[in-house]
């Protein structure tokens, strides 16, 4: 389904030349369950981007179904089944829940099946449905919100970045369910997290480290392997 084959992005800096990300290559098969992890600056979030259209790549090539999309425009790539759910989620003042999910399927939806996305993330549909997206919603309810959105629009590859961000222990469940269910319709997803109740869920992990992929490989070899690096870092005073 998406293939990287050596994907670099780099900046000047101080007149030098820095790697956000470097040297990038790995295959997503349709169906599968992603989990990119690392420490902060490691090149996640840009690698997200890159995939996402958002940042354009300095080198590599990027296929999604055999076609390259390495010069396509964010608006293309969402076209032919991309979707992207952002670490902070945009608040779209004047526009209410109901009108955002209704414009994400794309269909003359049922008012149940706009619901039954809230309930996905576990917002009640009742409660939410008339809501506006504007300060009232805390980070948290925003996030589910948008989660609920990009599952809406029924993409092949979602790009969840950092989906955990804000959300209460109580919902943690849920949204996990909520990654489970929408594999098991066919769903393929890509996910940022450093929780390790989602890396749990995942088929495979990558591990980025200074611009690279250091690791990558199922979740029961390379888990433990994470735990580990985490231990040391806490020891060493890194986190």
């Amino acid at each position: 389904m998406l293939r990287l084959e050596n994907v670099s992005y780099k900046i000047e800096e101080n007149g030098k030349e820095r790697y956000i990300l470097k040297n990038v290559s790995f295959e997503v098969a349709k169906g599968e369950t992603i989990i990119i992890t690392g420490h902060n600056g490691s090149g996640k979030s840009t690698l997200m981007k890159v995939i996402m259209g958002i940042i354009p790549v300095s080198s590599g090539k990027i296929y999604f179904n055999d076609v390259d999309i390495t010069e396509m425009t964010i608006s293309d790539r969402a076209k032919l089944g991309i979707a992207y759910a952002f670490q902070t989620p945009v608040r779209f003042k004047g526009l209410k829940v109901n009108d955002l999910l209704t414009t994400a399927q794309k269909t003359n939806s049922k008012l149940m099946e706009v619901c039954n996305y809230l309930s996905k993330v576990g917002l009640c549909a009742r409660d939410y449905i008339n809501r506006e997206l504007d300060d009232s919603l805390s980070g948290g309810e925003l996030k589910r919100i948008e989660i609920a959105t990009t599952f809406a629009r029924g993409a092949e590859l979602n790009l969840f970045d950092e989906p955990e961000a804000g959300i209460d222990l109580w919902s943690f469940d849920g949204l996990i369910s909520a990654f489970n269910e929408n594999k098991d319709e066919g769903g393929t997803n890509i996910i940022i997290s450093h929780q390790e109740k989602i890396m749990g869920i995942a088929d495979r992990i990558v591990v980025m480290d200074n611009a690279e992929v250091s690791m990558i490989g199922n979740a029961t070899e390379i888990l433990p392997q994470v735990k580990s690096i985490r231990v040391c870092a806490k020891l060493k005073g890194d986190e």
